[in-house]
């Protein structure tokens, strides 16, 4: 049973760390100690969270390590509470990375996309150093490697989004960085015969943050929403973190690929207007929508894992409702109105 509302960042975090029985049956399956590198970002916390209390619930004695630089002592202190090891790590930090402890299984959340714009080389750094000293500090791993929609070219709204086995040619900095991360796994993978799994996730939404976030902000205050790039995808986090876990029994070898988001398309326009609806404020259009956009289609993974279980309705008026009464925003803008690459 999903609330009708969530007015509070405690009872926000408790429904996207909530198990559900087929991930505490997966749990069971695996092996200590699970590593989750890059867990300080906007998904880690969750994501290991939701790991723990899946795991407590199966009564399967399972030990989570959390790797991250975690500037941000509350969340270190957050991980802790719950039963989670936290280990501070600069993963760009070749010895440092060597200490890095044995992991039975892998999640690798670490990524930089916002900034490229500023700083691409920091950008490149990040998301092709650090999975080559990944990949060989755990050689043989069975490892879940999170990747972005990004990594395809804008393609044919009608044509139901780009498949995993399209080619792999974007435009922008990010993106060609994105697309290099995915191939140095790869690589290690086939030379090191590490199991693999690649998600290539689109949007991963919640209150404090998103594209549904972004778009309920610009209608509540009146701020122009450029159509130009009109249809997207996305999935509620709790969804997303789930999957992830659980597509560690989709590593294999060769590497595979997944897209993640909820199947199928949403309309930027139709989004915006029924948020205007629930908020009570007319959205503020401009330009037209073009015959294309970053779409992905996710029906493999959802034929394996079974599709997302909180739908769009129930997404928007959860987050309309938080925008009403000036629930806190993490200030991660996604720019989804992005069509050239640049973030």
């Amino acid at each position: 049973m999903l609330p009708d509302e969530l007015a509070t960042e405690e009872h926000l975090e408790e429904l996207l760390t909530r198990p559900r029985a087929v991930l505490q049956n997966f749990i069971k399956t695996l092996q200590s100690p699970l590593v989750i590198l890059g867990a300080g970002g906007k998904m880690g916390p969750t994501l290991a969270i939701l790991a723990r209390r899946a795991a407590e619930a199966a009564q399967h004695p399972l030990e989570i390590i959390a790797v991250s630089r975690f500037r941000d002592e509350s969340i270190t202190t957050k991980l802790n509470r719950n039963g989670i090891k936290t280990l501070s790590c600069d993963l760009l930090d070749s010895v440092s990375v060597q200490r890095l402890p044995y992991a039975a299984n892998l999640i690798y959340l670490v990524g930089l996309k916002f900034g490229t714009s500023q700083d691409p080389s920091a950008t490149w750094a990040v998301n092709t150093i650090v999975p080559t000293r990944i990949a060989e500090r755990y050689q043989g791993t069975r490892m879940v490697a999170l990747s972005t929609g990004n990594v395809y070219p804008l393609s044919e709204v009608s044509s139901g989004g780009s498949s995993e086995s399209d080619p792999l040619t974007p435009i922008g900095e990010y993106p060609n960085s994105a697309v290099a991360r995915e191939r140095i796994f790869e690589f290690h993978s086939r030379s090191h015969n590490t199991p693999l799994a690649l998600i290539r996730l689109f949007y991963a939404v919640e209150l404090r943050y998103g594209v549904l976030l972004d778009i309920a902000r610009k209608v509540h205050d009146g701020t122009p929403i450029d159509l130009a790039n009109g249809y997207f995808n996305c999935v509620w986090q709790g969804d997303a973190n789930e999957m992830i876990i659980r597509a560690l029994a989709l590593a294999a070898l060769p590497a595979t690929a997944w897209n993640l988001c909820w199947p199928g398309a949403f309309s930027v326009r139709t989004v915006a207007s029924h948020l205007g609806e629930l908020m009570d404020c007319a959205p503020n259009f401009i330009g037209q929508e073009s015959p294309t956009a970053l779409l992905g289609n996710a029906a493999p993974l959802c034929s394996r894992l079974g599709p997302p279980t909180v739908g769009l309705e129930q997404m928007l008026g959860w987050v309309a409702s938080w925008v009403k009464r000036g629930g806190r925003d993490l200030g991660k803008p996604t720019h989804f109105e992005s069509r050239d690459g640049r973030y």
